[in-house]
Order: structure tokens, then C-alpha cells, then sequence
């Protein structure tokens, strides 16, 4: 039995807990996708930063073609070429000495988690379990990366959370101060806040947690879930600030569209993991670390990674035009293509309405909370596509100004 799909059959068929856009993609190619009706769209949401290399790039598909012609899958009692071959490029590229390769994000995180406590345990003692968070920060949706993440609308109908993780004020080092100690057994944090609304971390935060850490002999963890793989012109984000984690997370942009995440770790803290504490069914397929080992051979380039920042350029300029005719944003900020211009007071709430706008116009945008669009591009999307949607915004922000709604 065959069924023409449309947007009601989610409302039918899927578990509620996402309210997708009234129009269904099909086709992608590059910075640009088509929908069932044929309408085009330029994309600066990326997959919500994960397009690296925009829809259907040719690299990519032949890489997973190849492998896909090869093997897809043995499980975690064999390892295989491509996971090996993109542990090591990850290696020389970071400070991490060890890998652990997972599905996702939230995956990466808990790995990272679980990989803290374990090391606190056999160095000092089951009471040194306290993870310090930071508010408004997003970890993924796990029970214990969602209590990790500070913010209650998304752990709040699930208690009981499990206990010992505590939340500093993001950008605030006397916040954290407050909280970590002696039994403090890691601190996790995000070098960009990205759902928390596009917040970079000051370089003096990131130091003085850094030393706290050192101080109070706990696991310093980076999720950079969001901010790697090239996202702010750096491979990873703590390389703009000269502060190296102990563990970092990574996902996203790894797999240019196709799932993988990772943790990386230093040798001292990897030694705790041993045969059977951690594991995983898929992580390091071949079908995925083919891929991510095209997109990391692609990204780790000056010309790519130049280009991020040229990028950022180009959008900095025009969201600052748009703002000079209508005075809409308190706020644009960011790093490389991880953008965020927050509403001023006057608009504040309003950010859905104009990203549905938007998307009428054929510009998919992001937001980051009710009071900040956000923007996520491919790192390779060509000047023209910056400016034809960014002028397609500023239509939408005509129109939301003119007081139409959806």
C-alpha cells in the first residue's frame, strides 16, 4: 500500500514531541533545498549545524557509496579501517590522545560524564561525584545530560535526575567558584553556548575554569557538540582561546549529515576505561567514520577555515544593515558561522514568528530561545547565497514589522 506523504501525517504518525515546518524537503543540493512543491530554499539552519558541507556534497556521497559497497556494520568486537584511520586524523589534529566514537551529541556527552566519575573514583573515592554545570547550557536529551543541561523546561517532568550535578551562571567565575571543590569531579561546559541563545565564553571564564579544575584535581570537559569541526573557524572552538580540556565532545559537523559523535580524551584519563565499562552498538561504523574522515580532511584546511571567518563576515555586515532599517536586534554576536542576533526588548518572543516568515520567503533560520534567531550555515555556502538570503530575511522582517503574522 502506497501513501502520498504530507506535513498531517506527522501529526498522525510521530510521537508529538517536535513541531516541524509546514513543508516537507526532498532534494538538497549544497546551501539549497526543494520542497514536495518544488519551492527553493536557502539554508542557513545546516541541520542545526550539522551540514558542514551543505546537502548531498560529492565527496561525502562517494565516500559513503564506497564503503556502503564494502560493509556496514560488525559491532563493537571488530574494529575497522575507517573508524582507525579518523581516530588517528583527530589525534594529531587535538590535544586528545585517546577516542571513543558514539552516535550523537547527547551519546558524546554521557560517555564524558561517566568517563569523570570513573576517573574520580579510582583516583579519590566514590565522594568525589559533584559535576558543576552552567544555566541555560544544552548537553543533550539522555536523563543524565539533560540534568547536566540548565535548563528545567527540558529535565523538569523527570525526576528524580540524578544527584551531584550543581549549575554556576555561564560567564560568571565567581559563580563557579562557588560551587566547585574538593568533591567536584568534573566541569562541563560549552565554549559557546549554543541553544542557550549564541553566547561565546569569555576568555578569562574558560582560564579561570581551567585553573579551578587544575585546582581541585577535577576533569575540565568541553561539549563541542556544536562549536566543532570547523563551526567557528577553528577546528575546535578552545583553540580561539588557548585552553585545553581534559575531555572534549564532538558530533554534529563530524559526520557532515550523516550520525556520528565522539569523545576525545587525554591518555591519564582514557587509562580508566577499561574493557567493559563503557560501549556502544554502533558507534565507529564504517559507513559513518568514512564519511567523517572526508569532512575532517575537508574542514582542517586554512582555506576552509579562513573562509568561516570571511563568512562570518559577510553575514556580520548584512545582519548589521538589516538592523540599521528596522532596529530589530539588541544584539549579534558569535563565532564563525555559529551566529545569534538577539531581540531587543520591543520584539522580545518574536524570534518563531520570524523564522516562520522567513521560511514563507525561502530562508530556513534558526532560533536559540524566543528572543534570538540563529544561524548555522554550511561552512562552504558561496557569497551569493549569504546575500539572496539574507535579503530574503529582510523581507520577512518587513513583514513581521508590518504586523503579519502566521
Amino acid at each position: 500500500m502506497s501513501h502520498s506523504i504530507t506535513r498531517e501525517n506527522f501529526d498522525h504518525w510521530m510521537l508529538p514531541v517536535y513541531a516541524p515546518a509546514p513543508f516537507i524537503p526532498v532534494r538538497g543540493e549544497g546551501s539549497r533545498l526543494w520542497d514536495q512543491e518544488g519551492k527553493e530554499y536557502i539554508d542557513f539552519a545546516g541541520g542545526i549545524a550539522v551540514n558542514a558541507l551543505g546537502h548531498a556534497n560529492p565527496v561525502l556521497c562517494r565516500a559513503l557509496s564506497e564503503q556502503a559497497a564494502k560493509f556496514w556494520h560488525t559491532g563493537n568486537g571488530y574494529t575497522n579501517e575507517p573508524a582507525l584511520r579518523l581516530a588517528k586524523r583527530l589525534i594529531d589534529a587535538t590535544f586528545a590522545d585517546r577516542v571513543f566514537f558514539c552516535n550523537s551529541g547527547a551519546e558524546a556527552n554521557e560517555a564524558a560524564l561517566k568517563l569523570a566519575r570513573k576517573y574520580a573514583h579510582d583516583h579519590a573515592g566514590a565522594q568525589k561525584s559533584g559535576i558543576v554545570a552552567f544555566k541555560n547550557a544544552f548537553h543533550g536529551r539522555t536523563l543524565f545530560t539533560v540534568s547536566a543541561g540548565g535548563q528545567p523546561a527540558y529535565s523538569k517532568d523527570f525526576a528524580p535526575l540524578p544527584p551531584d550535578i550543581r549549575h554556576a551562571e555561564f560567564n560568571n567565575l565567581e559563580s563557579a567558584r562557588e560551587l566547585i571543590n574538593d568533591d567536584t569531579c568534573a566541569v562541563i561546559v560549552e565554549p559557546m553556548q549554543g541553544e542557550g541563545g549564541v553566547v561565546p565564553a569569555e576568555a578569562a571564564f574558560l582560564k579561570g575554569l581551567r585553573e579551578l579544575c587544575d585546582k581541585h584535581q577535577a576533569l575540565l570537559i568541553f561539549d563541542e557538540v556544536q562549536t566543532g569541526v570547523g563551526r567557528t573557524g577553528e577546528l575546535y572552538a578552545y583553540m580561539h582561546y588557548g585552553v585545553e580540556p581534559d575531555v572534549l565532545t564532538t558530533a554534529k559537523a563530524l559526520g557532515g549529515g550523516f550520525p556520528i559523535g565522539a569523545m576525545l580524551t587525554r591518555e591519564a584519563c582514557a587509562a580508566v576505561m577499561v574493557v567493559g565499562t563503557h560501549g556502544t552498538t554502533y558507534g565507529g561504523n564504517p559507513l559513518a567514520t568514512a564519511v567523517a574522515g572526508e569532512v575532517l580532511d575537508i574542514v582542517n584546511t586554512p582555506a576552509v577555515l579562513d573562509g568561516v571567518k570571511q563568512r562570518h563576515q559577510w553575514f556580520v555586515e548584512q545582519l548589521q544593515a538589516i538592523n540599521t532599517r528596522h532596529a530589530l536586534f539588541k544584539e549579534i554576536r558569535g563565532l564563525g558561522l555559529l551566529i545569534g542576533c538577539e531581540l531587543t526588548a520591543e520584539h522580545a518572543g518574536k524570534a518563531k514568528l520570524i523564522s516562520q516568515l522567513a521560511a514563507t520567503e525561502g530562508v530556513m533560520v534558526l532560533i536559540a530561545g524566543a528572543n534570538v534567531l540563529r544561524f548555522a550555515p554550511a561552512l562552504n555556502i558561496s557569497e551569493e547565497e549569504v546575500r539572496h538570503g539574507l535579503e530574503r530575511l529582510a523581507r520577512a522582517c518587513e513583514r513581521y514589522l508590518a504586523g503579519e503574522s502566521l
